[in-house]
C-alpha cells in the first residue's frame, strides 16, 4: 500500500516460521503454519473476555482466510513483493496477497511498491546497472560528530530498466542509510527492527506481475494488485495512457484465466477505478478506492463516501486511523467514519497492521492516531482487530505478519 516514510514497522524479536511441507500450497489447516507472534501478542494481552476467547484457540486449527491479507507478502521480516515474501504470507493463512504494480522501460508490469524505489527495495547500487540510476548515489555530507548534514542521495526507478535487467536484482528489506557515504553503507538498516535474514544472494527473487499471478494461482489464494503512479515519470510513457496502464493490468489476469471473484483491484487514484468500473465491470465490482488521508482532517464526508457508491465503487480502503475511536473510557471503538461508510452502503477493508512498532512505548504514529491513548501494550494488537472486525465489519485487514490476522480471523470463524 502507500508508502509514509515516517512509519516504523513493529518491532519483534527473530521468530521461525515452521514452514509447510511440500510446494508451498496451502493444503488446507494442515499447510497453515502462524509461528510464535500470534501467540506471545495473546500472552501479552491484559485479561480479558478476548484473551480467555484467542487462548481457547491456541491448539487451532489454523486456516487461510481472506480477512487476512499480506501486505507485500510478508513484508515485516521478508523483502516485500518478492516469492520468498508471498509464499511466507500463504504459509501464514493469509487468503489475499498483494502484488503492487508499476512498468518497467519496455513496458512491462513488474511487483514493486513504486516507481522509484529500486534503491531502497532491491541491490541495484550493488550491480552494474547503478549507473542507470536517474539520480546517481551522492554521499551525505557529515559534521564532524557525524551528525548528518545533507543526506545521501539516490533514485532508482523500474522505468529506466528492461524487464530483463529488474529480474537481474535481488530484493531486500526497504530500508537506507541517510547518513551512508558509500552505495553499501547506504544499502544497510538503519532501523533496529529490520533483518537482513532472508535477504541473501539465494532469495529475494523478484516477480513479474505475470509471474506473481501463476505463483497465486499455485498458492491457491485470491489478489489484490494496486496499480502504482507513475510518478515522478509522466503519463502517457512511451504511448502508454494512465487507461492502458489500467487495462494491462486486468488484461493480465484475464488471460491467464483468473475469475473476476478472485481479484481486488485497487488504487489510491480514484480515475483507475472509475475506469475499472466503467471498462471492466467483473473486475470493477471488487475494485478498491485506496484512501490517502493522512489525518482526520483529509478524511471524506458522508455525502462523499455516498457518492462513491452511486457511481459504483463498492470497497473503500482507508488507513486504520479512520475508522475506529478511543471511547474516551480506554476502549477501542468504530470512528464516525467508519460508521458512515456502512451506512453510505460500502464494504470496508483497511491498512496496515503491525506497522507502528513497539505500542508501549506510547506515541505510535499514523496508524493509532485516533486511538493511541487506548493502547498501552503490544498484546493491544489483538483489540485493534476484535474492534475492525466487531465494531467495524472491515471484509480484510492487510498485515506485514499475516500469521496475526489470521490466528484472530481462525479463532473468531471470519470466512
Amino acid at each position: 500500500m502507500k508508502s509514509l516514510k515516517y512509519l516504523l514497522v513493529p518491532a519483534i524479536a527473530l521468530l521461525s516460521l515452521r514452514s509447510s511441507a511440500g510446494d508451498g500450497k496451502r493444503g488446507g489447516a494442515a499447510g497453515v503454519q502462524l509461528g510464535q507472534r500470534p501467540f506471545f501478542l495473546v500472552d501479552d494481552m491484559a485479561d480479558s473476555k478476548l484473551k480467555r476467547r484467542l487462548e481457547a484457540c491456541s491448539n487451532g486449527p489454523f486456516r487461510s482466510t481472506d480477512f487476512s491479507i499480506g501486505h507485500r507478502g510478508a513484508a515485516l521480516q521478508f523483502p516485500e513483493h518478492t516469492k520468498e515474501s508471498y509464499i511466507a504470507g500463504a504459509r501464514m493463512g493469509a487468503g489475499i496477497l498483494e502484488c503492487d504494480v508499476t512498468f518497467t522501460k519496455d513496458k512491462e508490469l513488474v511487483c514493486r511498491h513504486a516507481q522509484c524505489d529500486l534503491h531502497t527495495t532491491t541491490n541495484i547500487l550493488a550491480t552494474p546497472l547503478a549507473s542507470k540510476c536517474r539520480i546517481p548515489f551522492t554521499p551525505a555530507v557529515l559534521g564532524p560528530t557525524g551528525n548528518v548534514i545533507t543526506p545521501a542521495r539516490v533514485q532508482c526507478c523500474a522505468r529506466d530498466l528492461t524487464l530483463a535487467e529488474i529480474k537481474s536484482l535481488r530484493g531486500k528489506m526497504d530500508d537506507f542509510t541517510a547518513a551512508a557515504t558509500t552505495p553499501q553503507q547506504y544499502m544497510r538498516s538503519s532501523n533496529t527492527v529490520r533483518t537482513d535474514l532472508y535477504s541473501g544472494p539465494t532469495s529475494g527473487t523478484l516477480l513479474t506481475h505475470k509471474e506473481s499471478i501463476e505463483l497465486f494461482k499455485s498458492l491457491g489464494v485470491k489478489m489484490t494488485p494496486e496499480l502504482k503512479e507513475a510518478a515522478p515519470i509522466a503519463m502517457p510513457f512511451d504511448g502508454m495512457t494512465q487507461q492502458q496502464y489500467a487495462q494491462k493490468m486486468i488484461d493480465e489476469y484475464k488471460a491467464a484465466g483468473v475469475s473476476p471473484r478472485k481479484v481486488f483491484p485497487q488504487s489510491f487514484n480514484i480515475e483507475d477505478v472509475r475506469y475499472w468500473v466503467k471498462h471492466e465491470p467483473k473486475y470493477g465490482k471488487q475494485a478498491v478506492y485506496l484512501d490517502d488521508a493522512g489525518t482526520v482532517a483529509d478524511l471524506p464526508s458522508f455525502a462523499t463516501l455516498a457518492g462513491y457508491k452511486a457511481e459504483g465503487i463498492n470497497i473503500w480502503a482507508p488507513p486504520i486511523f479512520a475508522l475506529l475511536t478511543d471511547d474516551g473510557q480506554g476502549n477501542i471503538v468504530a470512528s464516525q467514519w467508519a460508521k458512515d461508510a456502512k451506512a453510505a452502503g460500502l464494504d470496508i477493508i483497511t491498512w496496515t497492521l503491525e506497522r507502528s512498532g513497539i505500542l508501549a512505548d506510547g506515541n505510535n504514529g499514523f496508524y493509532y492516531q485516533t486511538f493511541d491513548t487506548a493502547v498501552s501494550r503490544e498484546g493491544d494488537t489483538f483489540r485493534v482487530l476484535d474492534a475492525l472486525a466487531r465494531d467495524v465489519g472491515v471484509l480484510g485487514v492487510f498485515s506485514v505478519w499475516p500469521s496475526t490476522t489470521s490466528y484472530y480471523a481462525s479463532c473468531m470463524r471470519l470466512n
